[in-house]
């Protein structure tokens, strides 16, 4: 006679016991090959044969200061794929799809992203199409009519989207003019880019010489290397891409109510300076913000979503920075109450910073890193992804091996130490975006600065 998983998992005197947790295994066998071609371009291969695919990540330095460059970024990132001298849109399309493959491309005030997989059968021609786009791409006047269309049209949408306002008022309290605070251009500036526009960006900015290129798939890491070499051999330049200059620290203080009239939420985000991954500090750092609010059954969400009913989302999480690093928390809450749940974010940072998270606080969150690292670097995408985020930042696949036992090595003093040295309420500046006519109560709480 068949049982049910709940007969199973039961005796006469009550459930079954789980069994413990085995032991989070990073993958420590991993072939890699770590280089710089001649022309600069720094090409790091990791042989993972799970499935007979090949992923490529490529990002470029993409900084500009002139005030037209992020729209004139996104123009070139959205038709940098429709054409060649050599293919036009269809036959790229066309030969990648031979190869079960397929390319995007992305961009930000930092990065040009450019990404895509296809069959490890087909990795010499998903290189060739993408060689192609570096070297050859024509920008044709129709394609960055339509391209531009589409921007527009997105851009506008966009801009509309309460998060969308939140983050780039917070960008500007945070850095004020700083190039890094366009992460989206107007629209009407995008209406202004020309074809001529874009190829010019594209000679002077797509380079090789501080660019990374991250292969990872079912090919030999040598293999792949020599690869990229012999299709990227013609995309040469003797000047370096272009790099964001550092940004300011954040200056603790106030958080600035932004009016938006007629909102019926309020969109909360706070900001303190933080530290980059390879600080010492920072396996600790990474448990104590998991522990604040960096998972569903942190502190903060328990508070002010499971036991208040303010939110239904609630987070804190890093933003890794040129040269830099800060901790951000946000939240959308009903107007009502609003100052509401800025009292509970203060009190959780206060009694973070003064009642240190015990043993067992402390294990769930080292499991929980631990694993979400693990699998979030089992497939070959997302390893890919990893190791080309890290890579921009200057470090390479040993720190991602590494990782799992600096987290395992944190003691619960150390988790307790970060959140009172990164957590504390008084570290912490931001903004507030809503009604203000709806945000009265905010003035008797204090700590906020009107318009």
């Amino acid at each position: 006679m068949s049982r049910t998983a709940e007969e199973i998992g039961r005796t006469e005197v009550g459930p079954r016991p789980l069994p413990p947790l085995g032991e989070q295994r990073a993958a420590t066998n991993l072939s890699v090959v770590d280089t710089v071609l001649d022309h600069g371009l720094r090409v790091i291969a990791v042989h993972q044969p799970t499935v007979p695919m090949v992923e490529v990540r490529l990002r470029v330095p993409f900084a500009g200061a002139e005030s037209a460059h992020a729209a004139t970024a996104e123009v070139l990132a959205a038709a940098i794929l429709t054409g060649t001298e050599s293919r036009d849109r269809v036959a790229v399309d066309t030969e990648l799809a031979l190869v079960g493959g397929e390319l995007s491309a992305a961009v930000d005030p930092e990065l040009l992203s450019l990404g895509g997989n296809a069959l490890a059968s087909g990795f010499d021609t998903l290189l060739a199409v993408l060689a192609d786009a570096l070297t050859g791409a024509t920008y044709a006047d129709d394609e960055v009519a339509g391209e531009k269309a589409r921007l527009i049209e997105r851009i506008s949408v966009a801009k509309s989207r309460p998060n969308v306002i939140a983050r780039q008022a917070l960008q500007r309290h945070r850095y004020g003019d700083h190039p890094f605070t366009r992460e989206l251009p107007e629209a009407a500036d995008v209406a202004e880019v020309e074809p001529a526009d874009v190829r010019a960006l594209h000679q002077a900015a797509v380079l090789p010489r501080g660019s990374v290129l991250v292969l990872v798939g079912d090919v030999e890491p040598e293999r792949a290397v020599a690869g990229a070499a012999a299709a990227l051999g013609g995309w040469q330049s003797d000047a370096a891409a272009s790099v964001l200059p550092a940004l300011p620290p954040i200056t603790p203080g106030d958080l600035l109510v932004v009016d938006r009239p007629g909102a019926v939420q309020s969109q909360i985000r706070l900001s303190a300076q933080s530290i980059t991954r390879t600080d010492p500090r920072y396996p600790a750092l990474q448990l104590a913000n998991l522990t604040f609010g960096g998972f569903f059954s942190s502190r903060l969400v328990e508070n002010i979503r499971e036991d208040k009913g303010y939110t239904y989302h609630a987070r804190s999480y890093p933003e890794f920075t040129p040269d830099g690093a800060t901790l951000l928390i946000d939240t959308d809450t009903a107007s009502d109450v609003t100052a509401a749940a800025l009292l509970e974010i203060r009190y959780e940072l206060g009694r973070f910073a003064l009642v240190a998270p015990d043993e067992a606080e402390v294990e769930i969150v080292r499991q929980y890193a631990i694993g979400s690292l693990l699998t979030s670097t089992s497939s070959q995408g997302g390893l890919a992804s990893q190791i080309a985020a890290l890579a921009v930042l200057g470090l390479g696949v040993e720190w991602l091996i590494g990782h799992p036992d600096r987290l395992k090595a944190v003691t619960a003093a150390e988790v307790a130490e970060a959140a009172q040295e990164f957590f504390a309420p008084t570290r912490f500046t931001g903004i507030i975006v809503g009604d203000v006519e709806k945000l009265a109560p905010l003035a008797r709480i204090g700590g906020v600065r009107f318009p």
